[in-house]
């Protein structure tokens, strides 16, 4: 007797293999695999997981760079419905040792590279007892930590179909930046996550959504797509495009490298014959812009259709340019979160006097309510502002931490919302007007930054008194974190020494790009941050540090 189907991802996409075994499924440079391929490697992975003890419910860290393994553990986890864990590989110890002792994981799928790292923080991870290590030219020695290399893990295992009935509400968790700058896991449950995110299977398909499990297969097109997501894997917005594409019988295609480099790009673009590409605001659009003026005629990119940015300000100078680079192509601007899936498309009309991101349409499940503190929430009238919110399939709130679950998810009309810390305006014509985040949150490149934690970084420099952290405007990045300090004894302080210290507590990206010094840091008379005049200061210039 055959098990029910459910909108579980795992049961998914073995009904979209199942249809279409030997199309491409997955590209990461060298790396290939069709569709039936990634499913029998991923049941072998599955059984290897499960033999270590891994059950339902169980979190697998996915500590790894953009490569095919990334998706066959998470569809490994999937199967035995296990949790993955998108571990960002930017975080430093600190970092690192927060979400190994907040995620609760019992195994890590890891890049070899990163044994040293895991070495120092595995023991706050009282359950994490497997791991499986995907080789790489390190050098570093799996043995440090007990690590069974990858291939080896799936030596002898079976590649059937042997699993347990699996459930709608099998959870998926994406951790993302919290308001305190540490990381929060985010609790999908796979249908919701479907609906709200992953398209609920309409991306490629007149029909739009499905209403059973069993449609899926059904919404795969006669032609594949090749799709490229060009941020890594570990951010929800690319993890979720390639579920996308792979849910509609399409070939997902990986950057393999390790940064942005926009002529590598357009040579994978026109190997692999993309035909969507799905990007990270400025922050990868400039550097793909300026690949094409420095070689106007190298690349023959006549198969793309599509580019849509998520995730960060995608200007519309920037969408300008690359309409007159691509006449024929389709630019879409998307607005969603990790919390909140996808919210809606830009329409590339700005229908507020003021300045806003973009505008999306209101419905029963989107939004705004009223923000003010202290006051019941209620949905806003035309005219007014308040936060972006969405209702129906949502989250069921952050992973260990019940305080920042009751602040986001609002019960308003009996109804629950989610509120996604972005300002809006609903309109006169029921459209919502997006104006980003009403909070201090940085977006650097479509990283979240949060003052706080890079502040406190700052301060651990011995010769920092006080310091706030805003975000100042960058060409590429969209923003920028700047630092402003005060100097204990009218130290002289340069630059490069603040970053090297918040280079020790924090990632990269978070580290301070400009410095300024001045007297005093401007504070209200309760202590609070003046967010608004330290920024003032730093737009000014007049204390820069060069």
């Amino acid at each position: 007797m055959s098990m029910a189907m459910h909108y579980n991802i795992a049961d998914l996409y073995e009904l979209v293999a199942d249809k279409v075994p030997a199309r491409s499924a997955l590209v990461c440079g060298d790396q290939r695999a069709t569709f039936k391929e990634l499913d029998q490697r991923a049941n072998k992975l599955a059984h290897y997981l499960a033999s270590e003890g891994v059950g339902p419910g169980d979190h697998v860290g996915l500590y790894l760079y953009n490569c095919n393994e990334y998706l066959e553990g998470m569809l490994a986890c999937f199967k035995i419905r296990a949790v993955p864990i998108n571990v960002n590989y930017r975080y430093v110890q600190e970092e690192l040792l927060y979400i190994f002792d907040n995620a609760d994981m019992v195994a890590c799928i890891h890049n070899q590279e990163f044994i040293p790292h895991i070495d120092e923080v595995r023991a706050s991870a009282a359950d994490l007892k497997t791991f499986i290590c995907v080789m790489d030219e390190s050098g570093c020695d799996p043995a440090l930590i007990g690590s069974i290399e990858y291939e080896a893990s799936m030596e002898g295992q079976s590649a059937a179909r042997d699993f347990d009935e699996r459930a709608d509400d099998d959870m998926f968790l994406l951790y993302t930046g919290g308001t305190t700058g540490m990381p929060k896991g985010v609790m999908w449950p796979h249908k919701n996550l479907f609906y709200a995110a992953l398209g609920g299977g309409g991306w490629f398909h007149p029909d739009g959504a499905i209403t059973e499990p069993d449609q899926i297969a059904g919404r795969v097109g006669d032609f594949a797509i090749v799709g490229m997501a060009l941020a890594p894997l570990m951010h929800g917005a690319c993890w979720w495009y390639a579920i996308i594409q792979m849910l509609g019988g399409n070939c997902v295609v990986l950057n393999p490298h390790r940064s942005l480099d926009g002529s590598q790009v357009w040579d994978i673009v026109e190997q692999e014959k993309v035909n969507s590409l799905s990007i990270v605001g400025d922050a990868m659009g400039i550097p793909l812009l300026d690949a094409l003026s420095e070689h106007p005629d190298r690349w023959d990119l006549s198969s793309l259709f599509s580019v849509g940015s998520g995730g960060a300000v995608f200007s519309a100078s920037k969408q300008e340019e690359f309409k007159q680079r691509f006449p024929n192509v389709i630019i879409m601007n998307s607005f969603g979160s990790s919390e909140a899936g996808n919210m809606g498309f830009d329409s590339g009309e700005k229908k507020s006097e003021t300045k806003g991101l973009g505008n999306v349409v209101q419905s029963d499940f989107m939004d705004v309510i009223t923000d003010e503190e202290g006051k019941p929430h209620a949905p806003v009238k035309p005219g007014e502002t308040g936060i972006f919110a969405r209702s129906g399939f949502i989250p069921v709130g952050y992973y260990n931490d019940p305080i920042k679950t009751a602040k986001t998810f609002v019960k308003v009309d009996g109804k629950i919302w989610l509120l996604t810390g972005d300002e809006a305006r609903l309109e006169d014509d029921g459209s919502i007007t997006v104006y980003g985040r009403g909070s201090n949150c940085i977006n650097s490149g479509g990283e979240k930054i949060f003052p706080e934690e890079v502040e406190e970084a700052i301060k651990a420099h011995p010769d920092v008194f006080d310091c706030l952290v805003v975000d100042t405007p960058d060409d590429r990045f969209g923003s920028k974190v700047t630092a402003v300090i005060a100097t204990r004894n009218d130290c002289s302080v340069s630059l490069d020494s603040i970053q090297q210290e918040t280079r020790k507590h924090v990632a990269g990206y978070k580290v301070p790009r400009e410095l300024h010094i001045v007297a005093e840091i401007p504070r209200a008379p309760s202590g609070k941050p003046a967010y608004p005049k330290a920024k003032e200061i730093a737009l000014s210039g007049e204390f820069r540090v060069l």
